[in-house]
């Protein structure tokens, strides 16, 4: 498996640019992408460790957890709660991850019924380069801007870390080509993303040396149906 950045056939054109709020699915649907992905990545890569995306459907009581880390030092972290949900992100090559005021005005943007997220040891808040967040009653992303132009508009990450958050079943085809050097059926990934129930068949194509019980652990802890 390889450790460095993902290296699509959009990478060059991502880091270029941050990610519009916009382009960032609903909640409920962010929650589904989320799992899908972590389903995915959980069948094929079975130790913790070696897996790019996970999810927690128990991180806390009321509270769950999506997360990415890519071995190179970036990461992202998304808490779904009863208040909405918040995207932290790091890319630690880009210049403002390496800006302290960033997560100041994490705090200081983000409506004090955050809390919880931006104050939370495991997400690393204190070094970031992007945060999202969305309130259910309003139904639109915001994005934390920082108050200097000379950071705020240069690129940060976003827009390749968040990619497969929002993009077609190809691009995670494309992925799991350069990442576990693996050629997965466009069709199974497409089933997975609409959330198709774990199947032994499903989990053979994807890892024949997974058992399906252990492959419904997994789901169970993401919340992902079986």
């Amino acid at each position: 498996m390889r450790t460095n950045k993902m290296l699509g056939s959009q990478c060059i054109k991502k880091t270029l640019m941050q990610l519009d709020s916009k382009a960032i699915p609903s909640i409920a649907e962010l929650k589904l992408r989320a799992k899908a992905l972590a389903m995915l990545d959980a069948i094929i890569a079975p130790d913790w460790e070696d897996r790019y995306y996970s999810y927690n459907q128990n991180w806390c009581a009321g509270e769950e957890m999506a997360s990415m880390r890519n071995g190179s030092g970036d990461d992202w972290f998304i808490l779904f709660f009863e208040f909405g949900a918040a995207i932290k992100g790091l890319d630690h090559e880009s210049k403002i991850a390496r800006n302290s005021i960033l997560s100041e005005e994490v705090q200081r943007q983000l409506p004090k019924s955050f809390s919880t997220f931006y104050k939370e040891p495991a997400f690393g808040m204190d070094w970031l380069s992007f945060c999202y967040w969305c309130e259910p009653t309003k139904g639109s992303w915001k994005k934390v801007i920082h108050p200097d132009t000379t950071y705020s508009e240069t690129p940060d990450g976003s827009l390749e870390l968040l990619s497969l958050l929002y993009e077609p079943a190809s691009s995670y085809q494309e992925f799991a080509s350069w990442y576990y050097e693996l050629e997965i059926p466009l069709e199974l990934i497409e089933k997975i993303y609409s959330h198709h129930a774990i199947t032994e068949q499903i989990v053979q194509v994807l890892n024949p040396e997974l058992s399906i019980v252990l492959a419904k652990e997994f789901a169970a802890e993401i919340g992902y149906p079986t």
